[in-house]
């Protein structure tokens, strides 16, 4: 690879400006200075230096964001705030997407990386990755909503759902006098604003919704809001697990 290919996808600088570094003697290869831009280099066994610090190559990134409530996921919006705009210049540089969408006013897991091809395998219906949202509903779950999870529901535009699991964490009387549930729900696929489509199918409506696992990789709780951190290559791995 090109040296200066290398630091501008790093998001060191333009072409020009990374040639104007080599030229000053501002980068090194190997503990030598290298004075021309093009000159090439094995990222995974050459040091490369800038101002005496070493940088740090890679072809992907991958971070696991606590979605915010407002913000879209998306790369970019007219109109609102995306997750992207949530992210460090130094990510930037990597042309990072979100895995999936989260609807704009859900909160929790989001993976945000630019490698494709894992994207494609967690999203694709044939993989059957399931995923885990936390909700409130507007009234209590009962026992028949759990079955009727269980077999899928229609949900409109000529589609039923896979089997999905519900489950009851507890019910309460809210201050409206109502009784609410909190309940865990796990699905497999992602149609459009599909959680909320299945409890409107059965009578009810949701209140607060937050998905906190994908695969085998769950929502860090110490991340909050808008926060985010890199993925360990353990938590990648578990990204695509089916079994949970």
């Amino acid at each position: 690879m090109r040296l200066d290919k290398m630091l501008s996808n790093l998001g060191y600088g333009t072409r020009s400006e990374i040639k104007k570094m080599c030229r000053q003697g501002m980068v090194t290869v190997n503990g030598q200075e290298v004075k021309k831009p093009d000159h090439h280099i094995d990222p995974d066994q050459d040091q490369v230096c800038l101002n005496g610090q070493a940088v740090r190559y890679r072809e992907y990134i991958y971070l696991m964001m606590n979605k915010p409530a407002g913000c879209v996921s998306a790369t970019y919006d007219k109109y609102d705030q995306t997750v992207i705009d949530l992210i460090d210049p130094e990510y930037l540089a990597f042309e990072p997407f979100p895995v999936g969408r989260l609807d704009k006013d859900t909160e929790g897991l989001l993976v945000i990386t630019n490698d494709g091809q894992l994207s494609h395998r967690v999203l694709s219906p044939k993989k059957h990755v399931p995923k885990i949202y936390y909700a409130e509903i507007d009234h209590e779950v009962l026992a028949r909503d759990i079955e009727a999870f269980s077999k899928g529901v229609y949900i409109g535009d000529d589609y039923t759902t896979k089997p999905a699991k519900l489950e009851v964490i507890k019910s309460f009387e809210a201050e409206d006098g109502a009784i609410h549930s909190e309940i865990y729900v796990t699905i497999s696929e992602g149609k459009f604003h599909q959680v909320k489509r299945m409890f409107e199918a059965v009578g009810k409506s949701v209140l607060y919704l937050k998905r906190i696992q994908m695969g085998g990789l769950k929502l860090d709780e110490s991340l909050g809001l808008g926060e985010y951190r890199e993925l360990t290559e353990e938590e990648i791995d578990l990204l695509e697990k089916k079994d949970i």
